[in-house]
């Protein structure tokens, strides 16, 4: 029989090292399966916790992964900074000129329906999940949080848009923040009042200390502002200042009161974000690589704490009346009488009912949970719930994104919200070849969102009728104004080759690097893209050696695009040998889906397929081929 003393005592169980090193592989193993599987990462995550820790203790007697054990006295301190950098991230995407986008319902929900939240969930946790009236408040203030990460890939999956995309979207981007605020003005309050100050007292003093954090943050973000626009700053230096930053701000506002510090990284994120800095694309690269890793790690440690007795305590009848009251009595009521006459019956319906909970919600109730529990054992008051709120972070989030991830599709198509039609292409860089390309496809009923930056070159996409998004779809205001659920191919064809590289590489991961495209880099059959690294661009479209110049060239020769419809007379092998000149572009294949040719990527033809092709306007055909019945063919006109 396997012991697991032996293992434990091999590799060292009660090493530093060891414990870093299996926080590390647990954390971002999970984060590349559910890359992999496309699954929430969130939940993959906790599972990966889970198992090295109690699961792993119930089934051999000891835990893989003791967090508490390893760290001790260090473990709070890891948390906390941890929880500090995610929440700097948290505020960095919030723009004041954002949130005037967003909508009166976004707006109501933020300022009215979050503070209505927080109540009816304090009750919900008193009541229903049994905590004391402190904890409860605390759990109530993080569960206010929705988060992008979670919220962002359920909409693309469910086709999700119009206004309960863009109120989901903002709440997500909104709510980060607002919630652990809630649930730092709560724990200070009841910390300051359980070492026996007045509660009105110890509410003025919260007040005063989260100013000095606000001003202090604000401080912090004016300074990196200027020194980064003044360049007092090299450019190598840039990224690990922001990260020491946040770390050197957090400390100074704990110095002034305890969990101050989340006020001040948050203020400071919100201050970097709204000072139209040019460098921060690149300061958000980094800022997000090391939350991955925190989000991660922090993800691991506070999963594999539990053990299996608080898990055990957590599994009752309390536990579940109390997540089915935040699912169909909170969070309901929260945006009906929040958004009440700004929202449809059927917006209202789907908008009470998703609300999954994301990475802040678990970090911010893993911290406060442990200082509850500190302050048990150290104050004149004993937090009864303390201890379970971890464990009911997780079971709202297990229960969320679970649930919400298996019904937002069905009931968004049930209600008439969703997009019926399916995902189309965006095409980046207008211009006189690209437009007409944009045509031809909105000619076969494929949805097209053409994107520059320049308000003119659209004008001729706008007067042909096709949808446009005028910005720089690298921008961070791309990310948050794009309708993302609309396309799931991004073709890349503007006059700049590394500006489309560009593009091909933001959204790679995004709808995967075979669905994006650009045109070859220089002109030559014997041209191969690939010596300048497939990773480094798109796929290429058409063929290699076939550029823009050369596209627009033959445009000014008279070519065309035109629509070929095939069938069972008219085959592909008769088309080719009747259009020996030209390029195929696409091909509609007869399921409707869009198929981008290239190198190795040739037309599978077939009854029903549509060739969209650029060739010479006039090309003779064989008359026993010209037969109409079994061929139509067609310029490609919007």
């Amino acid at each position: 029989m396997f012991d697991s003393n032996i293992l434990l005592a091999a590799v060292g169980s009660d090493s530093l090292i060891f414990a870093c090193a299996m926080i590390g592989a647990l954390g971002l193993g999970a984060q590349w399966l559910a890359w992999r599987l496309q699954a929430p990462a969130i939940v993959l995550m906790a599972l990966a916790g889970l198992a090295a820790g109690p699961l792993w203790q119930v089934i051999w007697g000891d835990p893989l992964l003791d967090p508490s054990a390893t760290f001790g006295d260090l473990l709070r301190p890891i948390v906390s900074l941890s929880v500090a950098v995610i929440l700097f991230e948290g505020g960095l995407i919030l723009k004041f000129e954002n949130l005037r986008d967003a909508g009166a319902a976004v707006r109501r929900m933020v300022f009215f329906g979050g503070p209505l939240a927080w109540f009816l969930g304090s009750l919900a946790a008193h009541y229903a999940a049994g905590l004391d009236w402190a904890s409860a408040i605390v759990l109530a203030g993080v569960m206010v949080v929705t988060g992008p990460t979670v919220i962002m890939p359920l909409m693309r999956q469910s086709k999700l848009s119009g206004r309960p995309a863009q109120f989901l979207k903002w709440e997500g981007i909104v709510n980060d923040p607002v919630g652990a605020l809630f649930a730092v003005a709560a724990y200070e309050i009841i910390r300051v009042a359980s070492q026996g100050d007045s509660t009105l007292w110890a509410g003025m003093w919260i007040l005063m200390a989260a100013g000095i954090g606000i001003f202090l943050g604000v401080a912090f973000g004016f300074a990196m502002s200027r020194a980064f626009r003044e360049g007092w700053t090299p450019e190598y230096l840039k990224a690990p200042l922001i990260f020491a930053s946040i770390i050197l701000c957090y400390a100074l506002a704990e110095e002034v009161e305890h969990e101050t510090g989340l006020v001040a990284v948050t203020a400071y994120g919100m201050t970097l974000a709204n000072s139209r800095l040019a460098d921060l694309s690149e300061l958000r690269k980094f800022k997000e690589d090391i939350a991955v890793l925190l989000v991660s790690g922090v993800f691991v440690i506070l999963t594999a704490d539990l053990t299996p007795s608080i898990i055990k305590s957590a599994l009752n009848l309390n536990t579940l009346i109390f997540l089915l009251v935040m699912l169909f009595v909170v969070r309901p009521l929260s945006v009906w009488i929040a958004t009440a006459g700004t929202l449809s019956r059927k917006e209202a319906l789907l908008l009470g009912w998703i609300a999954p909970r994301g990475i802040v919600a678990v970090a911010v109730s893993g911290l406060f949970g442990t200082l509850l529990v500190d302050l048990s054992r150290e104050g004149r008051f004993y937090f009864s719930g303390a201890d379970q709120i971890v464990p009911l972070a997780f079971a709202m989030v297990f229960t969320t994104v679970v649930l919400h991830g298996f019904t937002i599709g069905p009931l968004a198509r049930r209600l008439g919200l969703a997009r019926a039609e399916k995902p189309g292409v965006l095409l980046v860089g207008a211009n006189s070849w690209s437009v007409e390309f944009a045509k031809a496809l909105k000619a076969s009923k494929i949805d097209v969102i053409m994107a520059d930056s320049n308000y003119r070159r659209l004008r001729p996409a706008r007067e042909a009728g096709l949808d446009t998004f005028l910005g720089e779809v690298l921008s961070e205001d791309a990310e948050i104004k794009l309708d993302h659920s609309r396309f799931a191919t991004v073709i890349a064809l503007s006059t700049n080759d590394s500006h489309n590289a560009l593009v091909c590489n933001q959204f790679a991961p995004e709808v995967g690097r075979h669905r994006v495209f650009q045109l070859s880099l220089s002109e030559g059959d014997e041209v191969d893209d690939k010596s300048v690294g497939s990773s480094a661009r798109g796929r290429t479209l058409i063929r290699r050696g076939r550029t823009y110049d050369g596209l627009v060239r033959d445009q000014y020769r008279g070519w065309t695009f035109s629509r070929t419809r095939l069938t069972e007379k008219y085959t592909l092998e008769q088309y080719l040998a009747d259009r020996p000149k030209g390029d195929i572009v696409a091909e509609i294949r007869p399921d409707g889906s869009l198929v981008l040719l290239g190198p190795s990527r040739e037309a599978r033809g077939g009854d029903g397929a549509t060739i969209i092709s650029f060739a010479p306007e006039q090309q003779p055909v064989r008359q026993a081929q010209a037969d109409s019945s079994s061929a139509e063919t067609e310029p490609a006109k919007g």
